[in-house]
């Protein structure tokens, strides 16, 4: 063994667990450490600066060395900040200043200092500052930025300093026109944004920008002024408070829009016009929603929100003429996501297709097939491939392990999770796997982070970091399961299949144990309190009390149990139920209304993104775990199957169940 591998492993031996004084010495600060975090969450400045010679030598000093220095950075002088930089070089702390010094020069216009200091910036994943960083290309090299401009200012949802400037500048260039501004509002508007409507509409029609506010309020009585729209930005407000009634009502919008705004509307605003009536009605599950979007006469008017969701009315309709042409419209980059990559090869296969047709269909589905997510394991069976787990690659060597254990950044994000700052320690681990260099951390690099996360049993991180690897694919280490004999011995005696409730777990909390959501959901298996105490007694669960939902036992009984009362409930259809546990039963119970449709078309029409992603998600998750507890071949497809009005009219729904 060379000496540069013998020094390797004994900094990681060292760093493992020989060197108990140091590790001592730093434990006996951590309380400095957790008040210095109550203080920078107060605002607290000199209880900040008073406690930071007490954290000196801790591994997390350039943790509350930032608390301290972001704390006072619209106060502090440039020097200070630069010793603070140059004092932690290299680390995600230098670097996370360095973001938020650079936003702070930018609301200050301070674009020499900006411009010096952005190439020294790693992270680049902030949208503001990337707006920012795009005025100063356009003012210092006349370059042509406004597609990149474009496409960061129409995806933030709320207005912002940075995005809302570079638009402002680059339209006084004559770079973006009106009707850019003009689709940043239209965008806000459908996602009930005014303010960032309102800032849009103030840069193309300043003296009209106050009317947003009132269509938002009103659109119908806005509607009812019979406004003749002349100008451009009258019939753009139409437009917008067309918008913003087919929010509330897609019927009442379309007839206004076929009665009397259409003449009076572009081509193009009549086109974006009936594809967000079409959207909403879409999303309301209306039959109507495929009608609304034949009256788009041009979908390259339409942008790839309203797209998606003209493919999804035609899936529901088995309109895949339509299903086909939306996707083609679609931006270069959607075209390459596996959702509409997949529709398009069964769109392709679905239109009598010639021999080109097919070759195309499966060279589309043969880009995307793998077993690492929901369309590319339906895109696996498409072309008769069983979803199996991948052979595992060649075990971590001692130096790839060691190499992970030392390195600084990791070390300081275990600790910060393991002394409870969850969120402090998984960004730190995020920016260290990724070392912001062009092709970030190698597979192997990433296999060993991945399981030195395992092996300290913070398994988020375990398993995000292992789904990042591109060729090497470590199923043990994407799928763990924790606590397995809790589970399986659970889930085998209610007759629940063990891999869908790890699918489950898997999606809700990571395995991380005292997960709790924004909305008081605790646990592995995020169990509401209200629904805790319900399920405790519909499974004999007695003297139960809310506090012992963080129990691991008892958190997956009673989730387990809930799980089995959902999947029966709706006749043991595994979309339903876990639409079901995210959305609650109300929901899938409507949804399920209407035509009889295969699964896949059903989930990809649910309206909210959030139980969207997570039925798709939970199922091809559980194949996978079904894969590895059973070691054979699994079916995705199998797992789905249909979806639509009851099969057995006569059983009662669960009334009951919350």
């Amino acid at each position: 063994m060379q000496l540069t591998q013998i020094l390797t492993l004994l900094g990681a031996l060292v760093l493992s667990g020989l060197c108990a004084p140091k590790l001592y010495a730093q434990n006996k600060g951590d309380e400095v450490i957790l008040e210095m975090h109550q203080a920078f969450r107060k605002n607290d400045k000199n209880r900040l600066a008073n406690l930071l010679p007490q954290a000196r030598g801790h591994v997390l000093e350039p943790l509350v060395a930032y608390w301290d220095m972001r704390a006072r950075l619209d106060i502090a002088p440039e020097s200070e900040i630069r010793g603070f930089l140059n004092s932690y070089a290299g680390s995600y702390y230098e670097d996370r200043l360095r973001n938020d010094w650079l936003l702070q020069l930018g609301k200050r216009r301070d674009w020499a200092t900006f411009t010096a200091e952005y190439p020294r910036y790693r992270m680049r994943d902030d949208r503001e500052l990337r707006c920012y960083a795009l005025a100063t290309e356009a003012m210092n090299s006349k370059a042509d930025v406004a597609d990149e401009a474009k496409r960061l200012w129409y995806a933030l949802r709320e207005a912002d300093d940075g995005c809302t400037y570079v638009a402002e500048h680059l339209h006084s260039g004559k770079q973006i026109n009106g009707l850019d501004l003009w689709r940043k509002a239209r965008i806000a508007m459908d996602a009930n944004r005014p303010r960032a409507a309102q800032a849009a509409v103030d840069i193309e029609a300043p003296r009209l920008s106050e009317q947003v506010a009132l269509i938002h309020a009103d659109p119908a009585k806005y509607l009812d002024k019979r406004i003749i729209a002349i100008t451009k930005s009258r019939k753009e407000l139409a437009v917008l408070a067309l918008i913003r009634l087919a929010a509330k009502d897609p019927d009442e919008a379309a007839d206004l829009l076929s009665r009397r705004w259409s003449i009076q509307l572009s081509a193009e605003e009549r086109n974006w016009t009936w594809g967000v009536i079409g959207k909403q009605a879409a999303q309301k599950l209306q039959d109507e929603a495929a009608g609304y979007f034949a009256k788009v006469q041009k979908d390259s008017d339409l942008n790839d929100d309203l797209l998606a969701w003209k493919v999804r009315a035609a899936l529901r309709q088995g309109q895949w003429r339509q299903v086909l042409t939306a996707t083609q419209a679609m931006s270069p980059e959607s075209q390459k996501d596996p959702t509409w990559v997949y529709w398009r090869a069964r769109a392709l296969m679905a239109s009598v297709p010639d021999t080109t047709q097919r070759q195309e269909a499966q060279s589309l589905l043969r880009s995307i097939a793998s077993v690492r997510g929901f369309y590319e394991q339906l895109a696996l069976e498409e072309l008769g491939q069983p979803i199996t787990a991948p052979e595992r690659p060649s075990g971590l060597t001692p130096q790839e392990k060691a190499a992970a254990l030392i390195n600084p950044g990791l070390q300081r994000a275990l600790y910060a999770i393991q002394l409870g700052l969850r969120s402090e320690g998984n960004r730190e681990w995020n920016y260290s796997t990724n070392l912001h260099t062009p092709g970030g951390m190698n597979d192997r690099e990433l296999l060993a982070a991945a399981d030195l996360a395992c092996q300290r049993q913070v398994w988020d991180r375990c398993i995000n970091t292992s789904d990042r690897t591109k060729d090497a694919i470590d199923f043990e280490q994407r799928y763990p399961m924790p606590l397995r004999e809790i589970v399986v011995r659970r889930a085998n005696e209610i007759r629940l299949d063990p891999a869908y409730v790890y699918g489950l777990i898997r999606q809700e909390s990571r395995f991380v144990m005292d997960a709790r959501s924004h909305v008081g959901a605790s646990g592995l298996m995020q169990v509401m309190p209200a629904t805790a105490k319900w399920t405790a007694k519909k499974i004999g669960l007695t003297h139960f009390t809310p506090e012992q939902i963080t129990d691991r036992e008892v958190n997956v009984a009673i989730g387990t149990g809930y799980l089995k009362l959902v999947l029966d409930d709706f006749e043991g259809s595994m979309p339903m139920a876990t639409a079901a546990y995210n959305a609650g039963p109300g929901r899938p119970r409507s949804w399920r209304n209407g035509p009889v449709l295969e699964a896949a078309i059903w989930a990809e029409n649910i309206p909210f993104q959030e139980t969207r992603d997570y039925v798709k998600k939970v199922l091809s998750n559980t194949t996978n775990y079904a894969a590895i507890l059973t070691r054979q071949p699994q079916s995705l497809k199998a797992r789905l199957g249909n979806v639509g009005p009851r099969n057995t009219p006569m059983a009662e729904v669960n009334k009951d169940l919350p």
